[in-house]
């Protein structure tokens, strides 16, 4: 787990780089999230965050559930909202993820603490 955050320096840097070297690709990729998240339905935005916390939860790619986390709270998902997400994981995607996002959760809001 530290190993992850320890690396998320690495991930920014490659992040820069594709930027950097492919803008008009993450520009359109970018667009196209925003458009989808904002514009796809009638959802509320707490909801869409909870929402995307499950499914980074659900695929373990930790960056993205960091990420996700972070702009469930931003946009005032509860504690207790994000682990209660995480922990509907287990039944269909299983034990040993759900863990891993409950982990990951834990981690952050020591973090912030």
């Amino acid at each position: 787990m530290d190993d992850y955050f320890d690396n998320l320096d690495v991930i920014e840097k490659n992040l820069k780089y594709f930027i950097e070297n492919h803008g008009e690709i993450y520009d359109a990729y970018e667009n196209f999230g925003r458009l989808v998240h904002v514009e796809g339905g009638p959802l509320d935005e707490k909801t869409r965050w909870l929402i995307k916390v499950a499914l980074s939860t659900s695929s373990q790619y930790e960056y993205a559930l960091r990420t996700h986390i972070l702009k469930a709270l931003k946009s005032g998902c509860t504690e207790e909202e994000i682990e209660h997400t995480i922990l509907l994981v287990a039944p269909t995607c299983g034990f040993p993820r759900m863990m891993q996002g409950l982990l990951i959760l834990r981690h952050i809001l020591k973090l912030q603490k």
